[in-house]
């Protein structure tokens, strides 16, 4: 080997001979100390290299790819591939080599002699977490810009466990956010949710959910292991962007994308059995045929049986089975992933169920020198739904108030066997009473779903800095309702209107909408201080809604149940029940133009600006567009040099904000006339449907306008180990809609909508992370999430549209007890409102507070005398998350809570009073309530403190780690869900409906609260 080809350094050219190669070897002996800067002997580019080798990976197990690896004291380096694996050429065996990756804390590795370190583990940087990038409105991010109230949840922080809706992985984890199964876990319930409090008075209550960009996503095309992250915009200043649809915040589910790397594939699964947590209370056969011997019922109700229908409602078998597998892979250029699964939903009560499969597929690629970028989703969702055990989601086409199954069981007489000698259903004919078990027999109540989502978004780098992007989407929700009554069943016997034949009813429902969203992006930074990123925008939506809708019955067969409507012969027998028919379609249109502009200087100073211009179809001739602006400024008073002299303050950032945002949440056409049919006249033998003017028009409708004025304060401390934010906020939304009660003539309808209402609303929002403790192999990381909020309906009326109050909480019969919730300008939302109890005569009977201070009877109470008795909304909200780290295993408890809030015992009310009898009654009624011989009453009497604390998880796991290449990562865990709550409130439940005007009741259908064992695993290979 040539020297000069050793020496490139110092002899660029090529020595012509051996006296020129050895005079350029002298020089180099001489140079090479003095360009390297080191005092290294001159023979050192002679020594031997050793060859080492390893794989590198963060805390999880996951290969980290470009991890820069260099011997320490050298220039030598290598990164890592794909795979996390490196081969480094070193010149000292016993050196130290050092490992460092942006976001991950710098490690050194010492050789000893070693050529293979096997795996290095990186932990995560503590001052990562500021460059973290955090998904906003049409676009992203770094935490550390962030100048509005947003809330980031990643995927490794997700709830743990089966879901009914994808929201509950976020249940508890977001300060003011409100997530609630208002059935517990029954599969097929709808989930409430509510941001920062009540907002409106009949328009939207939920945030507006966008996936993937596509706003009014549906939640059924989301999948657990699908989600990469959730964000929610909180404060006006942040979804003011979003405009007419923002009132309620906003809520942005980011899916799982296709990465660089070598093909992955990734498998899913859990299994869940539920148990009934708590059950109600309602007296045994003993302890009813104990009565009659006191006399307290007669004998004749004594059926000689021993009955549980409770208990036989119970699905003691349930079994929930998730299923997933995903697979990835692809280069930086071109990328995918895809999934596909299976989930069986079974509740705890008989014939409730949901059976579903779908997959979700992305697709992105890069190229024209990486000028045009493409994005592609594809998801689909379809399902089949047994809605028969469903407790108060008992839906009955011509019986909307149909009665739960729980409700029947608890005053189900305990000595009525559930069967007769011959194998048919016991009927008791008392008030609202039916045997559940015959329904579930005889009844079919099924729903088919399909629903399709897909979206593509191009985008094009026009010049430096300079980027344009057009967003299109699609999505369809397709839906068929089938409900039968067999002629077996007890409503359809000879001696009903039904004459003893079946009955069926049919619906289809369609709905969908398009999206097209054009922006531009602009970002640049000058003179190395100042960065400014601006986007302005265009966006169209049209949706459409349809459904028809068919029953007949008459059928003199059940065989065809639902499958051959023309054959009930209610068609042409005008003796039985009319069949029906009706179809409709309505359909809306948003139009938008929006802009966002933010400006930084030197990493210290933000400053945000939005401003959307909307139109929407649904609102009157005069106030088609509305204006929705936004302003916000933070300021990183932790990288002032004054703060320096403060080391343990790692971050300290004051933000402000202010947005306006809109809700347009009714129903379309209500600016508009619209006919509706009346009844028919005769002319000629024929007889011609009449048609009417269906509403009253405002051409002033528009939308209602929130305005929010926002503080916080996000910290850090000891190098971030303690970290979190804090944010107090007011707002107001004006302009409510309501349907107001207007004189007729001149108005052709009794009601009128129109703009008048205000609420207020103010509460204060907290959140503190902690590296607790940090070991070499032991770590605890805690988390708190606390809220405050306090609602109030500020105005109702003006000089033409009036209202003295509102009306919610419609208490059930028997005993037309009336609403239990009003509320009036200038109080509180939630209030309960009525009598105040003031002791029982010595016969038992009630007496309450009349408002002089007197006391009277039942009788002699009128409406001056009811007053605001109680609250059902909860004024606190906290949770804490404790997640323990052992080597491989993690643990992780979970608290919830919600303070200060009544609970109205709706069940005691009714069922634990004697009056009740013969039906059956909770123990409650010959024990606590013993002492009440009168009918029942609405007071605050049956008023309870409903402040709790749940055990809502508890999930242990272990992570393995393999030495293959075969299995990159299998996490396996078991959670526990809802496995203790500690509260005084005596009912079988304190976490009710606390969203919307219905708050704090807990009403009679008794659908069983559940406790859920999980046992699941993730596998990478």
């Amino acid at each position: 080997m040539r020297i000069c080809n050793l020496l490139p350094a110092v002899t660029p050219g090529c020595c012509k001979s051996v006296r020129s190669c050895f005079f350029a070897f002298l020089l180099a002996l001489f140079f090479i100390p003095v360009v390297q800067g080191r005092n290294l002997p001159a023979v050192a580019f002679l020594q031997t290299k050793t060859t080492i080798t390893g794989k590198v990976t963060n805390e999880k197990g996951e290969p980290l790819p470009n991890v820069t690896v260099q011997e320490k004291g050298t220039t030598v380096a290598a990164t890592t591939d794909e795979k996390g694996a490196f081969s480094i050429n070193v010149s000292n065996s016993k050196g130290t080599l050092v490992f460092s990756s942006v976001g991950y804390t710098d490690k050194e590795m010492p050789l000893n002699n070693r050529t293979d370190l096997g795996t290095i583990v990186l932990q995560a940087s503590a001052a990562s977490s500021l460059d973290e990038v955090v998904v906003v409105g049409y676009g992203t991010q770094k935490k550390k810009e962030i100048t509005s109230a947003i809330a980031s949840v990643k995927a490794e922080d997700f709830n743990k466990g089966g879901v009914v809706n994808p929201l509950d992985l976020i249940q508890g984890k977001v300060a003011g956010l409100t997530i609630n199964q208002t059935q517990g876990s029954n599969p097929n319930a709808a989930t409430s949710i509510q941001l920062r409090g009540i907002t409106t008075l009949k328009g939207s209550v939920p945030p507006l959910i966008v996936v993937d960009g596509i706003p009014g996503g549906n939640l059924d095309l989301i999948q657990q292991n699908d989600i990469e992250s959730m964000d929610i915009l909180k404060d006006g200043s942040a979804a003011a962007i979003y405009g007419t649809r923002a009132n309620g915040g906003v809520i942005l589910i980011t899916t799982k994308k296709g990465k660089s790397g070598d093909p992955t594939f990734e498998f899913g699964s859990y299994v869940q059995r539920e148990f009934v947590d708590k059950r109600p209370h309602s007296l045994s056969a003993a302890q009813f045929r104990d009565l009659i011997k006191q006399g307290k019922i007669s004998d004749q109700y004594d059926f000689g049986g021993n009955a549980d229908l409770y208990d036989a409602l119970i699905n003691k078998n349930n079994l929930s089975q998730y299923y997933t597998l995903a697979a990835s892979g692809g280069t930086a250029k071109a990328n995918y992933r895809g999934s596909v699964y299976s989930n069986t939903l079974e509740g705890i009560a008989k014939d409730n169920d949901r059976k579903e499969f779908g997959g979700r597929i992305n697709f992105n690629q890069t190229g024209l020198k990486d000028r045009l970028t493409l994005q592609m989703n594809i998801a689909t969702n379809i399902n089949k739904a047994n809605l028969m055990g469903g407790g108060a989601a008992d839906w009955e086409p011509d019986k909307p108030d149909a009665l739960s199954n729980f409700e029947q069981a608890v005053q189900w007489n305990p000595t009525a066997s559930l069967y007769q000698p011959d194998g048919s259903f016991t009927q008791l004919e008392g008030f609202n009473m039916f045997n559940p078990l015959s329904r579930l027999a005889y009844r079919t109540m099924e729903r088919d779903q399909q629903t399709f989502s897909g979206d593509a978004k191009v985008t094009v780098k026009i010049v430096k800095g300079l980027s344009g992007s057009v967003f299109g989407s699609y999505q369809r929700n397709m839906y068929t309702d089938r409900y039968f009554r067999s002629s077996q069943d007890w409503d359809q016997r000879p001696q009903s209107q039904y004459k003893g034949m079946s009955y069926a009813s049919k619906s289809n429902w369609l709905d969908w909408s398009k999206t097209l969203e054009g922006t531009l992006n602009y970002n640049t930074t000058f003179a190395d201080r100042h960065k400014i990123e601006a986007l302005a925008g265009y966006s169209y939506q049209y949706s459409t809604f349809e459904y028809n809708y068919l029953t007949n019955n008459g059928f003199s067969t059940d065989a065809y149940q639902d499958w051959n409507m023309g054959a009930g012969s209610a068609i042409n027998n005008t003796d039985l029940p009319r069949p029906g028919l009706g179809s409709h379609k309505e359909d809306n249109t948003l139009v938008a133009f929006f802009g966002r502009v933010n400006y930084s200087f030197d990493n210290k100073y933000f400053l945000q600006g939005i401003l959307r211009h909307e139109g929407s179809s649904r609102f009157g001739a005069n106030n088609k567009w509305g204006n929705f602006p936004a302003v916000s400024a933070g300021w990183t008073i932790s990288n002032e040099d004054f703060m320096k002299a403060i080391p343990a303050i790692s971050n300290l950032k004051l933000r402000v904000g202010y947005g306006v945002t809109g809700n347009q949440g009714i129903d379309n056409y209500q600016s508009l006339y619209t006919l509706s049919t009346g009844g028919v006249y005769p002319q000629d033998g024929m007889y011609f449907q009449t048609y009417g003017p269906e509403r009253n028009v405002n051409p002033n409708l528009k939308w209602e306008k929130k305005a929010e004025l926002n503080f916080g304060l996000d910290y850090g401390l000891l190098n971030n180990r303690i970290n979190g934010s804090l944010d107090v906020y007011s707002r107001k939304t004006s302009d409510l809609l309501y349907q107001y009660n207007v004189p007729q003539p001149p108005f052709t309808q009794p009601d009128m909508w129109s703009n008048v209402g205000a609420v207020s609303s103010k509460g204060v929002e907290l959140m503190i992370s902690a590296l607790a403790l940090d070991k070499k192999d032991f770590k605890w990381n805690v988390t708190f999430t606390g809220s405050s909020n306090f609602n109030r309906l500020t105005r109702l009326s003006n000089d033409q549209f009036k209202a003295n109050y509102l009306e919610f909480g419609g208490l059930p019969s028997p005993g037309n007890l009336g609403n239990a919730i009003r509320i009036k300008e200038g109080s509180m939302i939630g209030d309960f409102y009525g009598k105040r109890f003031a002791g029982f005569t010595s016969d038992g009977e009630w007496q309450f507070y009349k408002a002089d201070g007197s006391i009277g009877g039942t009788a002699d109470m009128n409406a001056g005398d009811l007053t605001v008795i109680g609250n059902g909304v909860p004024k606190y909200m906290a949770a804490l998350s404790n997640r323990f780290s052992y080597k491989g295993f993690d643990l992780t408890i979970f608290f919830r809570g919600k303070f200060k809030f009544d609970i109205l015992n709706t069940p005691d009310l009714y069922f634990g009073n004697k009056k009740w009898l013969p039906n059956n009654v909770l123990e409650s009624a010959i024990g606590k309530y013993n002492g009440i011989n009168d009918d029942p009453q609405y007071s605050d009497y049956y008023l309870e403190k409903g402040d709790f604390v749940k055990l809502d998880n508890v999930t242990l796991g272990y992570n393995f780690r393999f030495k293959t290449d075969w299995v990159k990562r299998l996490y396996i865990y078991a959670t526990g869900r809802n496995l203790a709550t500690f509260t005084k409130y005596s009912g079988l439940d304190p976490e009710l409906e606390d969203t919307g005007f219905t708050t704090g009741i807990d009403n009679r259908g008794f659908y069983p609260r559940t406790r859920s064992w999980t046992l699941g695993l993730n596998i990478s290979f």
